[in-house]
């Protein structure tokens, strides 16, 4: 069969689905159809906003569902009627067997780890957090426990200790593109052969990657600097790790840390004491040493570099963080 005959659909919503999504449909693979999330609102005047997935096929003239319940009725009549031979699954969500059971030739899921490891909403997010030195993707038939069926196709890069969460996504994203695309040739060549995750080496204890919340980027003073550095990195430039400032006389107030600096090193400071000379460096007391904040955001303000922020907010000492 040639590409232009495979009937495929595509399942996938945010931005780091839309560059598979664009590589398929350049690369003149049929796409028949794409599933995404419903509109959802967002902005202060809380408008219903497409997901980018969902815009770019608008923009090419793709067919769109956008079911609530992936069990329902009328969006499993709408699905068969695609007639699809394969389905292709990118950052959506988890899937139904009535679903990835509906082509011939099955449903694969885009993963940004190396699977077995980081199974889980935030793999990205976790692997960076955890002080990794590399991750990946890997592409993976669907079966009924989440992102545990037979690997396809796994290719490794490595994550520098420079690299925050955002510069990882882009580069897993693109990689990502060209690695569906592989995947559908050897699917359509007949050379696939898929390996069980079970008898896949994994590198030490399987790590999770579950979804992440408000509560979870909160940062803990009391690890060593190291480690609060991966953890803002980890979650920059979103969510965003953040902390409470604490100032006699004046509420606390919640800043986001986007970038930091390590400074390990033995002191003698209560854990979470700022230092600052007021103008050009805010600096943390952690377990073994000092957090050099680099970027920040007050509440209701923009991000800025810790000189910016200074010039224009009082930090009354002594303060601390928690």
């Amino acid at each position: 069969m040639k590409k232009e005959d495979l009937r495929i659909v595509y399942m996938g919503t945010p931005e780091f689905a839309v560059e598979s999504l664009r590589c398929l449909v350049e690369g003149g693979y049929n796409v028949v159809g794409v599933v995404t999330m419903p509109d959802k609102p967002a902005g202060r005047g809380h408008k219903l906003q497409p997901s980018p997935v969902k815009l770019y096929a608008k923009m090419h003239g793709l067919p769109i569902l956008q079911p609530e319940r992936l069990k329902d009725e009328a969006f499993l009549e709408q699905l068969r009627a695609w007639q699809a031979d394969l389905q292709i699954v990118v950052a959506f969500r988890m899937l139904p067997e009535v679903v990835w059971a509906m082509p011939r030739l099955g449903t694969f899921n885009l993963h940004a780890s190396l699977l077995p490891q980081y199974r889980g909403a935030a793999p990205i997010n976790w692997a960076v957090i955890n002080g990794e030195t590399e991750t990946g993707v890997t592409t993976f038939f669907l079966r009924h426990e989440i992102d545990t069926g037979e690997v396809i196709q796994q290719v490794r890069v490595p994550i520098a200790d420079t690299d925050d969460v955002g510069t990882v996504h882009d580069r897993l994203m693109v990689l990502g593109g060209r690695v569906v695309v592989e995947t559908v040739d050897a699917i359509l060549a007949g050379t696939v052969k898929p390996i069980p995750q079970e008898q896949m080496q994994a590198d030490g204890p399987l790590r999770p990657a579950p979804k992440i919340f408000k509560d979870t980027c909160r940062i803990d003073w009391n690890r060593p600097v190291k480690q609060v550095y991966d953890f803002i990195r980890g979650l920059s430039p979103y969510p965003a790790a953040w902390t409470e400032l604490h100032q006699a006389g004046r509420e606390p107030v919640v800043v986001k840390v986007f970038e930091a600096g390590k400074m390990p090193g033995a002191h003698n400071l209560p854990i979470g004491t700022v230092q600052t000379d007021g103008k050009t460096y805010l600096r943390v007391a952690a377990a073994d040493g000092l957090v050099d904040l680099r970027s920040l955001q007050l509440p209701g303000k923009k991000r800025l570099r810790v000189d910016e922020l200074l010039r224009g907010y009082r930090l009354e000492e002594p303060a601390t963080v928690q």
